[in-house]
């Protein structure tokens, strides 16, 4: 079959590839997608949208049941577990039809089926699209960007079924409300997922291998989160490894080791959250110079691979793994292709990073630790949420903002919370970084009341000394 020509040819249809399509359009290069599954990829069709939508809802039932606290009375109330899930997939599918529109608007070629590189056709990059083993089209492209994602980690013994032993798809999509469920790994997929079903009325119980929760985080936000869940009836298990899962007649039985000793508890169901892993199989790198460490592709800062105009990005090209990350770079990676020049390489303490559970977890920036191990001399300020005025009145007072600057320069170094809304709030900080703001740039913003914002900027008075209402 005769080779089809492209300016850029992009292997995955997500987050980073979608937009890298999108942009690659917008700056009149030819472009196609070819995705093997869904356009919108994990994030839109079983990550981060319908993830949010489910948490919605279990907000709502958990706000149900504390209507007394704002002068209601509800009795008899309860949920519909199908149409809470069908609400999720339909809100996923909304935004899937959208990328479809966006495709179409852009005059970009999708192509159903996987692609596998193929050698090159004089200087360029060449690939094929198969489907069901049937190779349906021969692509050549001056540039290639490969964005193909990543999938849930399994180990040996620990790997889903479908039924009893779930992983983030078969969470997200449950014939029935479990009584009971065992989360393994308390990142924020895990956590996520921890406080769906608790909310919902399910016992849970998080085990962490490492010695706290949400470890990627700041360890005190992380030390109250951990209460908050623990308060809401989360049972969390940390420094802890599960050493087997064996199904029965009532669930699984779940083998878990704390401090050298094992402790068996049955569970309904068991969702596993250990982390992820790279799409690089059947790829066709195989011969080429792209390398591969620990299941990601290499790149440098500018996003190149090892072979020439073949770039990779998003949760291939290795952390964080964020669907934002990914977006950014596919921009970044559709302007190289362009060939644009002075661009800056992503500096990955700038990505934000957000868990939506309740309590909400966001950060941006080095931990406390991290800053001290890096033998910075800092000023750290923190405000408790029992001193906000909207706070108080949302009844939501369990909660940190932290934030921590240079000591010798002012600059802001990071910014961690834990509350409510915080996922949004910390876009303030994620500018103030960018624009290498200092503690008197923040402290002369003028943060409008009354809002949880607020918070912040009583965060970088205390670190200096000036905080007003603690």
């Amino acid at each position: 079959m005769p080779a089809q020509n492209f300016d850029v040819v992009i292997i995955g249809g997500g987050p980073g590839g979608y937009v890298a399509a999108i942009r690659a359009a917008q700056l009149g290069l030819s472009t196609a997608v070819v995705e093997r599954e869904n356009l919108g990829g994990i994030c839109l069709n079983w990550g981060c949208i319908p993830t949010k939508a489910l948490l919605k809802s279990a907000e709502i039932n958990s706000l149900l049941h504390h209507l007394g606290d704002f002068g209601f009375t509800a009795t008899n109330s309860s949920f519909d577990l199908d149409k809470i899930v069908k609400r999720s997939r339909a809100v996923s599918n909304r935004l899937t039809t959208g990328i479809k529109f966006l495709m179409k608007k852009n005059k970009v070629t999708v192509f159903d089926g996987e692609a596998k590189l193929a050698g090159r056709a004089g200087s360029q990059p060449k690939l094929t699209v198969s489907k069901d083993g049937v190779v349906t089209a021969e692509l050549v492209a001056k540039n290639i960007i490969i964005a193909t994602g990543a999938r849930a980690r399994t180990l040996p013994g620990m790997v889903p079924d479908g039924d009893k032993i779930w992983s983030y798809r078969e969470a997200m999509v449950p014939k029935s409300m479990p009584k009971s469920l065992l989360v393994v790994g308390s990142g924020a997929i895990g956590i996520e997922f921890a406080s769906f079903y608790r909310q919902l009325g399910a016992e849970v119980t998080v085990v962490e291998v490492v010695e706290r929760i949400l470890p990627a985080e700041d360890a005190e936000i992380a030390a109250i989160a951990h209460k908050d869940f623990v308060k809401q009836g989360m049972k969390i298990i940390t420094s802890a490894s599960v050493k087997s899962l064996t199904k029965n007649a009532d669930g699984v039985a779940v083998v878990v080791e704390q401090g050298g000793k094992a402790e068996t508890h049955q569970v309904e169901r068991v969702i596993l959250a250990m982390g992820i892993v790279g799409n690089v199989e059947n790829l066709g790198l195989e011969g080429t110079k792209i390398l591969v460490e620990k299941t990601h592709i290499v790149v440098d800062s500018m996003l190149r691979t090892g072979e020439p105009n073949i770039y990779a990005i998003g949760d291939v090209a290795g952390p964080p793994w964020l669907a934002h990350k990914a977006s950014h770079e596919g921009v970044m990676a559709a302007e190289l292709c362009a060939g644009h020049t002075g661009l800056h390489a992503m500096d990955p303490l700038k990505i934000p990073g957000c868990t939506y559970a309740t309590p909400q977890v966001a950060s941006v920036g080095l931990t406390e630790a991290r800053a001290k191990a890096a033998g910075r001399e800092i000023k750290v300020g923190r405000f408790s949420l029992m001193g906000n005025g909207k706070a108080v009145v949302l009844g939501e007072t369990d909660g940190l903002i932290k934030t921590i600057f240079d000591a010798k320069t002012g600059e802001l170094l990071g910014a961690h919370m834990v509350g409510p809304e915080v996922t949004e709030m910390i876009q303030g900080f994620v500018i103030a970084l960018n624009l290498e703001a200092t503690e008197a740039d923040l402290m002369h913003t003028v943060f409008p009341h009354p809002t949880v914002s607020e918070s912040m900027h009583e965060s970088v008075l205390d670190a200096y000394g000036r905080v007003i209402h603690m």
